[in-house]
């Protein structure tokens, strides 16, 4: 047998180690020169010691030492360097000025053909006073940007404290909160609209929900959003938006010039950010090229209280491919900005393809190619291109930036699992999904749970079954069909199946009986989170789309 690496790692040649030697260096050159220190954290931590700083939020590897402790490979260096810092560095002396270049490595549950080890070059300022701290890293991040070549970058900026102080003081019931930040976090713009459409909210408190998440432009977006927070009544001091103009108005010249914009989509980690968020891009590349924000939280959770804490991390991989050298992030890099090529559109073939092509047509986009596809794979339409694929694959080709934006049945984007951006229920192929039995075979599934603890369940939908029996609080025993899975109960290898329905006549042939409903879904509009934050074609597709969506009732 042939020796490899395992899946997911690499190994790095000379060509491609001196470039990543050569970005290094000059990334390093940039940070030393602002008095950012170097540091080193263990390859492995403990977990239980990680956890005090805040929520984990990339699965990490996990091991057990000859003692019984729990283990785990770093997902990242914020939290180590937190670490650290909170126990063996003082701030009376003045801010902490501290940068990193190390691996880390991250497993999920599964690879989706990504990479499992990066490398981060980052820089953490602590201790810092007033507006300073988001000011001097973002500043900074910039002269690297600027310093490296990167081509036609553009830092974006959000802040969690407009929807945090929003829910705090007008959104009292603590369980609806915790709904509407897990949809912002999981950037599902579609649930959170529906959710707080049925919540019964004044309607002032409503419209800043919905309009919050999807405001971007320039420094006058700030404007915009402190309005929303007043007609819903939350106070001044608490809105944050003083902070965010006293922030843009230090980075004049880079908001006026367009490199620092403001969109507020980035608005996740609410448990880990406690103010600005913001994500480097080049529009040559279809996924962030740094991340960081202001993470206060973190500090005290350490027990360092009233301490200022605020970094950014740049890949490495990522850098490469967009200075043209070797190198392998896992998603899409192009040689040609973003605005200089057709908008790529994801489009169902199949069932929704119909309504979808109809749908395009009516936003005003040329469709006409579409008519008679034959064989083709890509369309070229005017300043548009279709990627045809199948439903339940138009979100890896939008999460890895084969296409900018697409449209599929929620169904799809809640199975693949991938980060998007979902903007628009369009309306059409509507189904839900539901629990089944055979007919015949009534409350067996039930008293089978009551003594083995668990129901076996047949699927081609394992994500949105698992999700469905920990709502409901029952362990349940996946067993992933890819067709004809009413056979499972029916020869007797599981109790029920979960499945999609759209009128239950095949449910009622095989004499299977719903038990219970699991979801409904229709298709909806989406994007990646680069494209749609750097690319403004998206929304004013989005736009005509709802437009389309909303004249139809």
């Amino acid at each position: 047998m042939q020796a490899a690496t395992p899946s997911g790692f690499r190994d790095i040649l000379p060509t491609e180690a001196l470039a990543r030697e050569r970005i290094a260096g000059t990334v390093r050159e940039c940070f030393a020169t602002h008095g950012y220190e170097p540091v080193e954290t263990p390859l492995i931590e403990m977990r239980g010691a990680l956890e005090r700083g805040g929520r984990i939020q990339d699965s990490p590897f996990q091991l057990f030492d000859s003692d019984g402790s729990l283990l785990m490979v770093r997902p990242d260096l914020t939290l180590p360097i937190a670490r650290l810092v909170s126990t063996r560095m003082r701030f009376a002396d003045g801010p902490v000025r501290l940068r990193y270049s190390a691996p880390v490595v991250r497993e999920g549950s599964t690879l989706k053909g990504q990479p499992r080890q990066f490398t981060q070059l980052g820089i953490e300022l602590y201790g810092a006073q007033g507006s300073s701290p988001e000011t001097e890293v973002v500043s900074l991040l910039a002269e690297t940007f600027t310093k490296l070549g990167v081509p036609a970058w553009r830092i974006v900026c959000g802040s969690v404290s407009p929807l945090m102080s929003l829910l705090d003081e007008c959104v009292p019931d603590a369980d609806l909160c915790e709904s509407i930040l897990s949809f912002a976090h999981q950037s599902d713009l579609v649930s959170l609209d529906e959710l707080v459409d049925g919540a019964g909210l004044p309607d002032a408190v409503a419209r800043a929900l919905h309009a919050i998440t999807r405001a971007s432009g320039d420094a006058t977006v700030i404007d915009f959003i402190d309005g929303l927070l007043a007609d819903a009544g939350v106070s001044k001091a608490k809105r944050g938006t003083d902070e965010l103009r006293a922030f843009a108005s230090t980075l004049s010249d880079l908001v006026e010039s367009g490199r620092i914009s403001f969109d507020f989509s980035i608005i996740n980690s609410f448990d880990y950010y406690t103010g600005v968020i913001f994500k480097g891009y080049s529009e040559r590349t279809t996924a962030s090229v740094a991340s960081g924000g202001r993470y206060d939280a973190v500090l005290a959770n350490f027990g360092c209280p009233d301490v200022s804490a605020c970094g950014f991390a740049l890949s490495l991989e990522r850098l490469q491919e967009v200075l043209g050298e070797q190198g392998e992030s896992g998603v899409v890099t192009s040689g040609v900005r973003a605005d200089e090529r057709p908008l790529r559109i994801a489009v169902p073939k199949g069932s929704l393809f119909g309504d979808s092509v109809r749908l395009l047509t009516e936003a005003g986009l040329p469709t006409d190619e579409l008519g008679d596809l034959g064989r083709k794979l890509i369309v070229r339409d005017g300043d548009y291109e279709y990627v045809i694929v199948r439903a339940q694959d138009a979100p890896a080709f939008v999460a890895h930036g084969g296409a900018d934006c697409g449209i599929c049945g929620y169904d799809s984007i809640f199975e693949a699992g991938h980060d998007l951006i979902q903007l628009i229920d369009l309306g059409f192929g509507g189904c839900r999904f539901v629990v089944a039995e055979p007919t015949s075979k009534a409350g067996e599934a039930d008293d089978a749970y009551s003594w083995r603890g668990t129901v076996r369940v047949a699927t081609k939908y394992p994500r949105i079954t698992q999700s469905y029996y920990d709502r409901i609080g029952q362990q349940v025993d996946i067993v992933t069909l890819h067709g004809n899975i009413e056979l499972g109960p029916i020869v007797g290898m599981t109790d029920r199946i979960v499945d999609i329905t759209a009128t239950g006549t095949t449910l009622a042939e095989n004499n299977l009986t719903i038990v219970d409903d699991v979801m409904e879904c229709t298709a909806r509009f989406f994007a990646g989170p680069a494209a749609y934050r750097i690319d403004g074609r998206i929304r004013a597709l989005a736009g005509r789309l709802a437009d389309v969506v909303a004249s139809k009732g």
